[in-house]
């Protein structure tokens, strides 16, 4: 035996165990048992992860697929010896357990692209852009030249492109729709070249009736029924030479108004048709007017039941909806401070409110013009000018050199130029001196007699008839 307080016996060697007296001593099992534990959360830990990111992957697919790997990982004794060991089975990938690949579940690529003309864009451009290559870019755009103008071609405007279904696709047709009646197609031919064709788009008619009372002015009255921004503007031109929108419309005053609607497939409005009737009760006394065209005479006009003609050199007033503010005359200058000549008269509205030209002609002016601001004066003949000042813009395709009718919109109520508010400055000048409006005395147009007062007639009671048929309609917005 040795002594543990003799250091002599303390320094003899120790004799080393075998692995057959340590199996199964205390010390051993401790040991063995930690590491099998580490190395056992490890693998499990493994098997985890593994078996989340392959299921996550495969829900992502829209289908869970058991993991193809397995990994067990266990403790407890060895099937040979009876002590205690790991058993392990080793990753195995299945072959035959069902994969998923992504790119069985892309869709191939379309054969069909949408293009839109952006602004600053050409039509070869696009087509280029859209993966067209530059030389049928140039032939499709020669064919398509054959029924449609280049420089129509607008900003917005949708383009539909249809490729063959190769490894190296190519341009088959070209689409687009310039219009609402008609849709312009070039297709590839057999030869390589291309050719292009019109189909007219079928619209369906539907004969509208729809009326309102006015609370505020009858431009607000027609918007808020719904009704199309042109059929407001001529409703508002064909009465412009008889009635002082200003002075004349009273609140509860009624109007009411028969056109046609045309429609696509989709039941959307699209175009609207001429102004067929336009009905407008001032004070209670109704004005009744009828779209008619004379069997002598080519150009449609506006009649009244009697048969005469409404139209007259220039308009009333050339606004709706507008408070006179300042008559002609002298008067104390709101900015100035002192009296001057006010050579025209005020029409006090909101800012955007549309301005018409108070007659046929053509633009003398359009631009800044001093005090006036945003200014348009047109020439209507050898005698007569209108001029509209403070605009805060201008109509479509308003410049100097450009051809108005009556009633077109050629600008918009503003407050630029020497001006302390939104309002529309109107002048008529005669042979170019300003004169007072109000007092012109305009010639009249055409009164129906014989043979053509009696057909006349007989259209206003045809028209009757059919504007008794239809249902009035208060809001027209659901149509739009």
């Amino acid at each position: 035996m040795t002594n543990e307080n003799n250091p002599v016996d303390n320094m003899k060697p120790r004799r080393r165990m075998s692995l057959g007296q340590r199996m199964g001593s205390p010390g051993w099992l401790f040991k063995t048992t930690a590491i099998v534990t580490l190395l056992g959360s490890a693998l499990g830990l493994a098997a985890y992860i593994n078996s989340t990111a392959s299921d996550s992957y495969n829900a992502a697919m829209g289908e869970k697929v058991p993991s193809p790997y397995s990994l067990v990982a266990s403790l407890g004794p060895d099937s040979s010896s009876g002590q205690p060991g790991l058993s392990l089975t080793a990753p195995i990938f299945d072959r035959d357990a069902p994969q998923v690949s992504a790119a069985e579940d892309e869709e191939e690529t379309s054969p069909v692209k949408q293009a839109k003309v952006m602004r600053g864009d050409t039509l070869a451009g696009v087509l280029v852009k859209a993966g067209v290559e530059l030389a049928d870019a140039h032939s499709a755009i020669t064919a398509l030249s054959e029924h449609f103008n280049m420089r129509r071609l607008r900003e917005g405007q949708e383009i539909e492109l249809t490729f063959s279904p190769e490894s190296e696709p190519t341009l088959q047709t070209i689409r687009l729709q310039p219009d609402v009646e008609r849709a312009v197609t070039v297709e590839r031919q057999n030869d390589g070249s291309f050719a292009s064709t019109v189909q007219a788009i079928e619209l369906a008619p539907h004969s509208t009736r729809a009326g309102g009372r006015i609370s505020d002015s009858l431009y607000m009255a027609m918007q808020k029924a719904g009704v199309p921004h042109n059929v407001i503007s001529e409703f508002i031109r064909v009465y412009s030479w008889d009635v002082d929108f200003q002075r004349e419309i009273q609140p509860g005053d009624t109007f009411e108004i028969f056109f046609e609607r045309f429609e696509d497939d989709a039941g959307q409005m699209v175009k609207t048709g001429p102004l067929l009737y336009a009905g407008l009760t001032l004070s209670g006394k109704p004005h009744s007017l009828y779209l008619y065209t004379p069997s002598d005479d080519k150009n449609p006009d506006y009649f009244d039941e009697k048969g005469h003609s409404v139209r007259k050199a220039l308009l009333k007033t050339p606004i709706d909806g507008a408070r006179l503010t300042s008559g002609f005359g002298k008067r104390h200058h709101p900015i100035l401070g002192y009296t001057k000549m006010h050579k025209g008269l005020d029409f006090g509205a909101s800012k955007g409110t549309p301005i018409h030209a108070a007659g046929d002609g053509v633009i003398e002016k359009a631009g800044m013009n001093g005090a006036y601001g945003n200014y348009v004066r047109v020439k209507h003949n050898g005698q007569f000018s209108t001029a509209y000042a403070h605009m805060s813009g201008y109509g479509k395709g308003i410049k100097a050199g450009a051809r108005v009718r009556q009633g077109d919109v050629i600008g918009y109520v503003g407050t630029t130029g020497r001006s302390t508010g939104p309002h529309l400055h109107y002048e008529v000048l005669n042979k170019g001196k300003q004169v007072d409006p109000r007092g012109l005395k305009m010639p009249t147009g055409r009164q129906l007699d014989g043979p053509q007062l009696m057909a006349f007639k007989k259209s206003v009671q045809d028209l009757s008839v059919q504007i008794a048929a239809i249902p009035m309609a208060t809001t027209l917005a659901s149509n739009q």
